[in-house]
Formats: C-alpha cells, structure tokens, sequence
C-alpha cells in the first residue's frame, strides 16, 4: 500500500470515529431522528461474514449436505467425523482483523455455531466444539481478543437449528428428515434453554458483542424470538440483532441479491426471497419509513471454502455493490469461507485489497452516508452526507453529466479520485457537470457536489 493512499485512510478512519450521526439534507435522515444504538452500524457500510467450521475440511457448504443431500455427496456419518481432524494450525486471528481492515471493513460477524451444531467456541453445554477437536483452542475467544485490540466491531452468528442437539430434532433419524426441528416434541422447551445458555455463553464471556446475526430459516416462530431479544437486550443493550428469529430485528437481510429500490418498514423482507422487489416502491421514503438493512454476499458461490469453486465475481463487480447497497441505506457484508488450515484464500485476499484501495480514496463517499437523492438512474448512483451529495458515476458520459431532478443547490463540485474542481451548470431540477473524456477509476469514480 503506498503512503499516499494509507494516509488518506488514516484521515479518513479519523474523521469517521470523530463524527456524529450524519446531518443531511431533508430528503434522508435527520440526527434527531437517529437512533444511537444503530448509529455505529449505520455509518460503517461494510463488514466481513465469515464462515468457518470443519465442513471446509470437505470443501462442502455449511450445513446443508446433511439437510439436503445430493447424490456423490458427503454422507452425514463422514459429515459429522470432520471435527476430529480439524486443526487450523495456520489461524491467526491478528491476520484476519487485519485483513478486514486493509478492505475497509468495519466489522465482522463469525460463525459461532451453524445449523450442524458444531461449536467454534468453548461452550459448557456441548462437546461438539472446536475445543474437543484437535484443535483445542476456542476460536470465538481468539478472535474476539484481536478485534478487541485493533477497535473493531465483532458480531456472532449463531445458528437456532442444530442437527447435532436431540432435543431440537429426533437424532436418531437422518437429519435430511427433520431438519426443521421438531417442536411439538416435549423436549422442544429443553433446547430453547439450550439456546439461552449458549447465548448468555456468548454475551458474557467474549466482550461487547456489536451484534447477533441469528439465522432461523423456516417457521422461525417456533424460536420464541421475543424471550431472546429480551435476554439480548438484558445482557448486553447495545447488541444488534437481525430478523431472523421471528421477530422483527434492528434491520433485515436480504442474501446473496441487492434490493431495487430503497427497502421501507411496510414491505414484508423476506431474506432470500426476491419476488420481495416486486412490493418495494421506487423514489425516496421518508425518513421515518426507511428499514434499516445488509446484504450478504459470497465471493464466489459457496459460503464456506470449496476448492472446486472458481467463480470469483470480480473487483469492480464487489466495489459497484458496494456502491450499490449505500446508495439504498444500506450495509454490505461480504462473506470470505477460510481454508481448513486457518488461511484466507488469495482470491479473496487480492478483491478485499482492491475494495479497500478502492475505499482509501472513496470512502467519505460510502461511510456516515446514507440514501442519495437521484434513484434509478442506471448510469450512477448517489450518497449523501451532510451537506455533500457524492455521485457514484458507473457509465462514464462522453464530456457533460446531466443530473435531472436534482434540487439541492451546488456550490462546488469536484473528483474525488483526482481532487480536481469541476466546472458545472446548474438550473431549476437540474445540473450539468463537465468531466474529463475519460474516467479517472474503471470501478466508479465519484463526483462530490458540496449542497447549501
């Protein structure tokens, strides 16, 4: 990284642990109407998912070869052997924060616990745990201490279905048949106290949790999700929680697509479903009717590592997403699946380093912002904070940028890649701003326009 571009971020990093909540023009949202246990989250935009377990070791998904299985696939008897030749002897937890760092994240959100049941942390309640494994060492703990050290927010997904518990599911048949659970049963009040303990586990022992990132999957009402936010809430206040436990969270999360249109709290968000755009209204809400909300996203198609897996989306393709989920409100939380030793892929590596180049020099244009005023233009897309307006430009114009509909008034506009001043026209719903003939970033260059 050159000096230039690591000063910039020190600035940049700077400025943003120094603001308070972002004042904007009326279209977006005013500090008074903020709320401050989701202002950090709101400002920070980006963050890094990781999910890691013993199934890497197989290069299979979480979970899900056993929930659903396919012909060739693993058996879940060799499934569940997996942990006892775990044994990540190259994690370094220092190397993963750092990681998130150099790409801009804000936080990170790991795996304590997927659907299999497997703990990545030294539960009381279970053996089935990284610290039975050959292992031997509590990862969650691990992590958490790096995180704390270099100031950045950790979350934990955990997991409500569990393969492994007998009390969640009849154990003594296949997974593939009753992976739901089985709450009618009378063990079921047994397993949520299971989930109590784990979730008191993780809220006490690891230091400030910035969020719980629940995962719940079909009839999630049968989680009794109130008695858990409340415990959340009594054990650690300022915890986030997500919407899948079935209760409405502090913001929902849609997977693996970007919404349309700005999401809004009279739209039932279902997480993986897209026909979801279908109810979303095009245009700008108010302040008080926006939902807060994240997309997550692999990398390539699997959320844990699989060798086999060579689908890469690209550099440009992550930063436009990026650029796309901020522009709608949005945070962006990017999944990287690490290697059964400990290590990150270089592929991934090699596109988090480029979006944090990317953001080095950008970032005041992602981070503390929220929604913009111009929507559905496919040629840009737009961030506001405070009084500056920045323009995300993804199909460069051959010499004029035309913004129609734009109200707000400029007195300044200038690249933020080059620092140069831009000459521009402005009249009654529109603004002409000269640009160079080329673009100065293939990834998109951005055009902050300083507002009255």
């Amino acid at each position: 990284m050159s000096a230039q571009i690591w000063n910039r971020r020190q600035l940049l990093k700077t400025a943003l642990a120094a603001s308070s909540l972002p004042l904007v023009p009326n279209f977006a949202f005013a500090a008074t109407e903020e709320d401050e246990r989701t202002a950090w989250y709101r400002n920070a935009k980006f963050g890094m998912f990781i999910h890691w377990g013993p199934y890497s070791l197989a290069s299979v998904e979480a979970s899900w070869p056993i929930m659903r299985p396919t012909p060739g696939g693993i058996s879940e008897a060799d499934y569940r052997a997996l942990p006892q030749r775990f044994s990540p002897t190259k994690f370094d937890p220092d190397a993963f924060v750092d990681l998130a760092r150099t790409a801009g994240q804000e936080y990170m959100v790991f795996t304590t616990k997927h659907h299999d049941g497997f703990c990545m942390f030294d539960s009381s309640y279970t053996d089935y745990k990284i610290t039975n494994a050959p292992y031997g060492k509590d990862i969650v703990k691990m992590l958490a201490e790096a995180a704390d050290k270099r100031n950045m927010h950790l979350g934990f997904y955990y997991s409500p279905p569990d393969m492994h518990h007998p009390d969640f599911r009849d154990t003594s048949k296949l997974a593939r048949d009753n992976w739901n659970g089985e709450p009618q049963r009378s063990e079921w009040p047994i397993y949520l106290n299971y989930m109590q303990l784990q979730l008191s586990e993780l809220l006490t022992r690891y230091g400030p949790v910035a969020l719980i990132w629940f995962d719940g999957l079909n009839h999630q009402e049968k989680y009794d999700g109130e008695r858990f936010i409340k415990l959340i809430r009594s054990l650690q206040p300022a915890t986030l929680v997500n919407d899948r436990i079935g209760v409405p969270g502090d913001y929902v999360t849609p997977e693996q697509f970007i919404p349309k249109a700005i999401p809004t709290k009279d739209v039932h968000f279902s997480a993986v479903d897209q026909n979801v755009q279908k109810e979303l209204k095009a245009g700008i809400p108010k302040p008080e009717d926006f939902q807060l909300w994240e997309t997550c996203m692999t990398i390539n198609n699997t959320w844990a590592y699989n060798m086999h897996d060579h689908d890469y989306k690209s550099a440009q393709f992550l930063i436009r997403g990026l650029v796309e989920v901020a522009s709608r409100g949005g945070n962006f939380l990017l999944n990287v699946g690490p290697q059964p030793d400990g290590v990150i892929q270089p592929e991934f590596q090699e596109r988090l380093r480029a979006i944090g180049d990317w953001l080095a020099i950008n970032g005041e244009a992602i981070y503390g912002t929220t929604y913009g005023p111009i929507q559905g233009n496919p040629a840009i897309r737009t961030t506001v904070k405070r009084e500056t307006v920045f323009v995300h430009i993804f199909d460069w114009p051959a010499s004029t940028l035309e913004l129609k509909g734009f109200e707000p008034k400029v007195i300044s506009a200038h690249m933020l890649a080059t620092g140069q001043s831009l000459k521009f026209n402005q009249s009654e719903q529109k603004i002409e701003i000269e640009v160079p003939s080329t673009a100065p970033d293939p990834n998109a260059t951005v055009v902050a326009l300083r507002t009255l």
